[in-house]
């Protein structure tokens, strides 16, 4: 029991995780506990959409799971260019430590899972990647291109970045954002 206690306290730092975009209609940011919450439900409310069937339980726990390693890295603005393979280093050390609180069965259990989604091979993971990529595009068409405008993100950074994953994952949501990323273009939401 008490292992399992210490995994759910250091999950809470996880709250204390800032991110760079704000969550719809608030002034502050969002925080990585949060988004983890959001898209997991975002994936199991999308999951027919997705490229391929996908086992959606496998989904929504990768989701949960996927930025638990921020507890010590942080988080790196999913349009940041340069520097991943030393931040995925990192992270993996990051959610080892973590996932090691638990026992082992249950540990490893959420390590591969975690690794499954780093790895983008198997339709969960690809329709996992999909989403993720999505949301911190969906909450800047929702706030007139907040975090692109404050971090000088421009369109063509956001298009390279995003489409790929979503595409391959969930084509459908690439269709439904594609038009509407044009569109903020044209309304000046991108930094320069």
């Amino acid at each position: 029991m008490q292992h399992t206690i210490d995994f759910v306290l250091e999950l809470e730092k996880l709250k204390g995780v800032t991110r760079k975009v704000r969550p719809v209609g608030l002034e502050r940011y969002e925080n990585s506990a949060e988004h983890s919450w959001q898209i997991a439900l975002f994936a199991y409310s999308l999951a027919k959409y997705a490229a391929a069937p996908v086992n959606v339980d496998r989904v929504v726990l990768m989701l949960l799971v996927h930025d638990i390693g921020e507890i010590d890295t942080g988080d790196t603005m999913v349009f940041v260019e340069e520097g991943w393979e030393e931040r995925k280093a990192a992270e993996l050390a990051a959610v080892t430590r973590i996932f090691g609180h638990l026992p082992s069965d249950r540990g490893g259990e959420l390590l591969a899972l975690w690794t499954e989604m780093e790895a983008a091979e198997t339709p969960e993971a690809k329709f996992a990647h999909a989403v993720d990529r999505a949301m911190p595009a969906l909450l800047n068409l929702s706030n007139e291109g907040q975090s692109w405008r404050e971090n000088g993100i421009a369109y063509d950074r956001v298009v390279k970045r995003i489409r790929p994953p979503i595409e391959a994952g969930c084509p459908a949501l690439w269709e439904y954002l594609e038009g509407r990323l044009e569109d903020a273009r044209t309304k000046g939401w991108f930094g320069a």
